[in-house]
């Protein structure tokens, strides 16, 4: 168990450093240090699959991908935007949010659940896939969705003019 509030440390610290570092590089290799300890919660949860996916999907593809667009994007502290007062205060009132739901959920959290001690089998793929295509298939249906229409507007943001001359 001390393995276990470690790493929940070392990912609260990480994720804290995302998020109150300037430096924007700095700050996505925090993010993936922070995935990379979700990894490791994934497996003392004996959920092999996810913590494969996160190390693949996660730290692999989509960080690297954030890594190298603000790398391309050559931000300047002279092009930063300040910020407003409104988003200064909407950004305090969804730390307090996220402060309640974690207050909400420690409350509610019980050390030992029958559940998870009781079924060894709980992080198989076997398992996952069929809870995800049985009771969430609507929203596993609507996240490819949603992921699809994202691609095209990428594709279509990415697309450059071409000028008749």
């Amino acid at each position: 168990m001390s393995v276990f509030y470690f790493v929940a440390f070392l990912a609260i610290f990480f994720a804290l450093m995302t998020i109150f570092t300037k430096n924007p590089v700095h700050s996505v290799l925090y993010l993936v240090i922070t995935f990379f300890t979700l990894t490791i919660h994934y497996i003392l949860l004996n959920a092999q699959f996810l913590a494969v996916v996160n190390f693949i999907v996660y730290m692999g593809a989509i960080m690297v991908l954030f890594l190298f667009v603000l790398m391309l994007l050559n931000l300047n502290e002279e092009t930063e935007p300040m910020k407003s007062n409104l988003v200064k205060t909407m950004g305090a009132i969804a730390g307090m949010c996220l402060i309640a739901t974690f207050l909400g959920a420690f409350r509610v959290i019980e050390p030992t659940n029958e559940l998870v001690a009781g079924n060894a089998e709980i992080g198989l793929v076997k398992n996952l896939g069929k809870v995800l295509f049985k009771e969430f298939l609507l929203p596993f249906e609507i996240s490819s969705i949603l992921l699809l229409t994202a691609m095209v507007g990428a594709v279509l943001l990415a697309k450059k003019d071409i000028k008749k001359a």
